[in-house]
């Protein structure tokens, strides 16, 4: 499996200029190549190369390989949309392979720069320092808020899948982000109170609209998301870790399209709604158990909140709050998610849901 680690880098101040004014010009050669191909009507990765390479090399004073590296970003742009001529912003990443970058050990990089090759310090924490050794292929180098980082590519061996009989069930929402069939529950209160901190914080900026506001949203911007990145992982590692343990697959909801079908609420319910993450705990929680050979299958979620995981009855009736179930026809009783995660469970469990919503 392939997996993106980020590294940070430590220019001086002079190597930190030569950084930026490399970016540039990549992105300035990046942008000619595409209009000229644009312009042409060509749009591969040899048709550009004949008609802006030379150019490229001469009006830009790229190497030749830099030069490939800057067609090679129009061409993948291409490859999206051929109706658009892109046009990169200037401190876009640039793509570095094997003769344009190498590690010197493990905390230093060279780099090929518009004065020729810069060393320079690298930092990162033990998850990356783990998986090291397993850089492959092409690197990205990218500017964000001051700051260099270095994404590179590692390439993990899967564990074989696990042959099981049984499931963890998950259900995912807001109130609580999962609860699982144990019983277990991870609340949404800590990501409720960042979300409406910075939603308030937002509001309040935006309408006093000065210079010093406007600084003020520039450097909190993405502290929100990344909160919820983080609290996705420490989620998602942990149910994987508990079906791990226990010899059992997973299975989720299946909640594509759920923002459609659902009634148009009051504003600050639609914000909330707008940032539940569920894809992104999905896809943690799928390449996390990959990696850790746990089978995972995603399940219809249509009436698991509704149906009774005892007796199978099925009523809106039975979900008398947010939290609480009741069964109207056997009397059972149980937190309304932990029965949802229930009835996942079972679905997973037979053999239909296994053929057809394997994942």
């Amino acid at each position: 499996m392939k997996l993106t680690i980020q590294m940070q880098l430590l220019p001086t101040a002079e190597q930190a200029a030569l950084l930026r004014t490399t970016m540039e010009r990549f992105n300035e050669a990046a942008t000619f190549a595409a209009q000229l191909g644009f312009a042409a009507g060509v749009f591969s990765q040899p048709s550009i190369h004949k008609l802006a390479y030379r150019e490229i090399r001469d009006r830009f004073g790229l190497s030749a390989q830099m030069a490939v590296r800057a067609i090679g970003k129009a061409v993948e742009c291409f490859k999206r949309d051929k109706k658009v001529c892109p046009v990169f912003k200037p401190l876009g990443a640039i793509t570095y392979d094997e003769r344009i970058l190498g590690f010197k050990g493990l905390d230093k990089v060279s780099l090929w720069t518009m004065v020729g090759r810069q060393v320079i310090a690298l930092v990162y924490g033990k998850y990356q320092s783990e998986r090291f050794d397993r850089i492959k292929g092409q690197c990205d180098l990218v500017y964000r808020n001051g700051k260099w980082f270095l994404l590179a590519t590692v390439d993990l061996p899967e564990k074989p899948p696990v042959k099981v009989t049984d499931f963890l069930g998950v259900d995912l929402g807001i109130a609580n982000i999962a609860t699982d069939s144990d019983g277990t529950q991870y609340s949404g209160k800590p990501v409720e109170a960042v979300r409406r901190k910075h939603n308030l914080q937002r509001k309040r900026l935006g309408h006093r609209n000065t210079r010093g506001a406007k600084k003020k949203l520039k450097r909190v911007a993405g502290k929100e998301a990344r909160f919820r990145r983080h609290e996705n992982h420490i989620i998602s590692k942990a149910i994987v870790q508990t079906a791990e343990d226990t010899g059992r697959g997973i299975a989720c909801e299946n909640l594509a399209g759920i923002r459609d079908r659902l009634p148009v609420w009051a504003k600050d319910a639609r914000n909330k709604l707008s940032g539940w993450s569920f894809h992104q705990l999905f896809s943690f929680v799928l390449y996390k158990a990959t990696l850790a050979g746990v089978p995972v299958v995603a399940v219809d979620p249509r009436n698991t909140s509704r149906t009774c995981a005892v007796c199978g009855h099925c009523e809106k009736a039975n979900r008398t709050s947010q939290a609480k179930f009741s069964c109207k026809a056997c009397g059972h009783t149980d937190h309304a998610d932990r029965n949802a995660a229930l009835n996942i469970r079972a679905q997973a469990a037979s053999k239909p849901a296994l053929e057809l919503a394997s994942v």
